[in-house]
């Protein structure tokens, strides 16, 4: 749903023109100290991008589903690392505490985190619990007015950087499975949380993940999300269903930049007298990745305009997820290819690109778990 398409507009061009002016030019910087910018946080700062998401009453700009995916078209063509420092703040961070926080506990974070004084991260995934979250080991044993955590989490975006941590742990031991789980709040600082050394990875660098250790850490029940135990799966993977379409669309987005920097690569470069763009099978992947990218917009879009409508969108935010992401990496890798050995050096983004996007199929569910959600919700479907 687009409320106002002239203000959405207005916000859409002064990103653009952002990610154009800013960003873009300092992709390679960022790549080469893995670290963001000082000057270009605040300026994503002055721009509000940290509280695209969060409702104007917390101080953020409060967009639509629809009107997130079109903001992430945007931030999708440069380096996937910008983005990841304010989604968390977005998304996964965020979104659990608006969705099932108390009154109190919306007020005292969702302001700080929509100004971006406060970054978050979100705590989900374990070394013996990715795909299957449900079958976390995190502990938190109530004892008094407290709750004691103790776990390790793993992959943890923003955690380097993070103020404060929304931790899913068990609660009760004797329920396996999703019913056990609740969601926490711990703050940055708490005795007893560490943070393992970053993680290097095979790209997206600047954007940082790191282990998140919790031992005996007494968390007031007060930060646990809605005051309720039992529920923080249902949380989870409430924040993981929105997260899927902008995963979705931000894979439009780097995919459209990859094509759009490689059909001016093959416009430039001339084999036997003439520009490659002019040879059939240089066209025909082209022509593949424009159609795909097409199908995988309007997938994100219609998605998004369904979750906005209230409707149940698990299906379509996994198919979404799925084809985009996908998509993105058959896309990355016909640009390599037409690139040819100058698509192999870091001289053009195609190289940085094509590790990048490699991210995109494995996290917020492995396109394999997409799979797995869409059959069992049409084996369900048609059960009833």
């Amino acid at each position: 749903m687009i409320r106002d398409p002239e203000t959405l507009q207005i916000l859409l061009d002064s990103i653009r023109q952002f990610v154009d002016e800013a960003l873009i030019p300092r992709e390679n910087d960022v790549a080469e100290n893995d670290a963001i910018p000082a000057d270009v946080i605040e300026q994503m700062k002055e721009m509000g991008l940290f509280g695209l998401t969060i409702p104007e009453e917390f101080g953020g700009l409060g967009v639509t589903m629809e009107e997130e995916v079109h903001i992430a078209f945007e931030l999708g063509r440069t380096s996937p690392a910008f983005r990841s420092y304010i989604g968390t703040n977005n998304g996964i961070g965020s979104i659990g505490i608006l969705l099932d926080g108390t009154d109190e506990q919306k007020h005292k974070y969702l302001p700080r985190l929509a100004s971006g004084e406060l970054l978050s991260s979100f705590c989900l995934t374990e070394p013996d619990a990715g795909s299957d979250a449900a079958s976390l080991k995190t502990s938190a044993v109530r004892d008094g007015n407290y709750y004691v955590l103790n776990g390790t989490k793993r992959f943890i975006t923003n955690a380097p950087h993070a103020g404060i941590y929304t931790v899913m742990a068990r609660t009760n031991s004797e329920i396996k499975g999703a019913g056990g789980i609740s969601a926490f709040i711990v703050e940055r600082g708490t005795p007893g949380l560490a943070l393992g050394k970053p993680d290097h990875k095979m790209g997206q660098k600047g954007a940082h993940t790191s282990d998140v250790i919790f031992d005996n850490v007494r968390v007031p029940a007060s930060q646990l999300i809605g005051g309720e135990e039992g529920v923080g799966f249902k949380t989870a993977m409430r924040v993981l269903d929105k997260g899927r379409l902008h995963i979705a669309a931000l894979s439009v987005g780097a995919a459209e930049r990859m094509l759009d920097d490689t059909l001016h690569y093959a416009l430039e470069r001339k084999q036997f007298s003439q520009p490659i763009a002019e040879f059939q099978l240089i066209q025909a992947m082209l022509a593949d990745s424009k159609a795909e990218i097409y199908a995988a917009k309007c997938m994100v879009i219609d998605a998004a305009c369904k979750r906005d409508e209230g409707k149940n969108v698990s299906t379509e935010a996994s198919c979404a997820k799925m084809f985009a992401t996908e998509m993105c990496g058959r896309v990355a890798d016909r640009c390599v290819q037409i690139h040819g050995g100058a698509g192999y050096v870091s001289e053009y983004a195609i190289e940085r690109f094509y590790r990048d996007v490699r991210l995109f199929r494995i996290y917020e569910g492995t396109t394999q778990i997409q799979q797995i959600v869409i059959a069992r919700n049409m084996i369900r479907e048609a059960q009833r």
